[in-house]
């Protein structure tokens, strides 16, 4: 006959052994997610500075080519504009937001059996 003591020792480890286990695949998913998310600040970052420079380069361009300083920085202000007039008339649209939720789903919450073949 069976000692209770060592099934219920046995229960425990076995819980204890579960838990460690969910504990570490939490972990790594976290880990993930934050990576990807670190690493998503940082493209955003480099977008951010090469548009402004990109944006700045064109508008003073413009200006010595036009001979008018204020002209080149006019028509990059312009362009701008135009840029948020469209995306403000498309915010409504639901095959835009779907494509740019499923993406940023796709980037951030990658499962770990999506994972690359490189990696």
């Amino acid at each position: 006959m069976l000692n209770f003591a060592e099934i219920v020792q046995t229960i425990k480890t076995i819980v204890e052994s579960r838990i460690a286990l969910i504990r570490s695949d939490i972990e790594d998913q976290l880990s993930g997610v934050l990576s990807r998310l670190v690493l998503l600040v940082l493209i955003g970052s480099f977008f951010l500075f090469g548009g402004l420079f990109f944006s700045l380069s064109a508008a003073f361009y413009i200006s010595q080519v036009t001979q008018n300083p204020s002209l080149g920085f006019l028509v990059v202000g312009f362009v701008y504009f135009v840029v948020v007039v469209v995306l403000y008339l498309t915010k409504d649209a639901n095959g835009l937001q779907q494509r740019i939720n499923v993406s940023l789903k796709r980037f951030i919450f990658k499962s770990t059996s999506e994972k690359n073949p490189h990696e």
